[in-house]
């Protein structure tokens, strides 16, 4: 109930929560979650898999549902760590734990099968990434500002380094990620270009984040495979 498990014969050293930004793409969600669910199973850990929904037709702000997430999540359980997930990614190896470094955010979807499993650059931070709710908070979490697609990948790798921290990547031949493609036509845009930088991080990172975060939440509801919280 509500996308929660814990293992029934032993006692999981991690809890972690699954963050996943939504908005009607109801095929990529149940792949997902065919899929996430056995495979966190397996590693035993202690988890609940949240869908944050967008409400309206506006531009997608996927940079601020997670920072919602995060906030909401938190209210349950004092995770040890926040997986930032997208919701058309399937992972491809048992042994890409779904767990936090120690030290540093990490990047877990570092060889994506539309990348020719590589990164399309260097500071990519994009699919799926896990962070203690410490280093959330110590880089003010996510961007609010970015409506629409891409660019908020950049600023958040930016933040990372403004807070001193780096960014620690799971080895590709651990990393690998499948991308569900349900519109034919994403096959002939070219996804790796990377997006434009449209923020000054440097400037707005400290007064654009968890501690501006306004939202208004309309429901908050437990799914047989998952809890949806959806706001405004």
């Amino acid at each position: 109930s509500g996308g929660h498990y814990k293992p029934p014969h032993c006692f999981a050293r991690y809890k972690s929560a699954i963050l996943v930004a939504y908005r009607n793409q109801e095929k990529y969600l149940r792949h997902l979650l065919y899929y996430i669910h056995p495979f966190l199973q397996r590693q035993q850990l202690s988890y609940t898999i949240y869908l944050i929904q967008q409400v309206g037709t506006g531009s997608f702000n996927r940079a601020k549902l997670l920072n919602v997430g995060v906030r909401e999540a938190m209210k349950d359980e004092e995770w040890d760590c926040l997986v930032l997930h997208d919701i058309d990614l399937v992972p491809e190896n048992d042994y890409n734990l779904y767990i936090c470094d120690e030290y540093y955010p990490k990047h877990m979807a570092s060889a994506m099968d539309k990348f020719q499993y590589t990164l399309p650059y260097k500071s990519f931070f994009g699919g799926v990434s896990a962070l203690t709710p410490e280093h959330y908070m110590k880089m003010n979490g996510f961007p609010n500002t970015y409506w629409g697609d891409g660019g908020e990948n950049d600023d958040i790798a930016t933040r990372i380094q403004l807070a001193g921290m780096k960014i620690v990547r799971t080895s590709p031949h651990l990393g690998r990620y499948r991308v569900m493609d349900y519109n034919e036509e994403t096959e002939i845009q070219e996804p790796w270009r990377r997006p434009p930088s449209r923020h000054n991080t440097r400037k707005t990172w400290k007064a654009d984040g968890m501690n501006t975060l306004q939202f208004r939440l309309l429901s908050r509801t437990k799914h047989p495979l998952y809890t949806k919280i959806t706001v405004d």
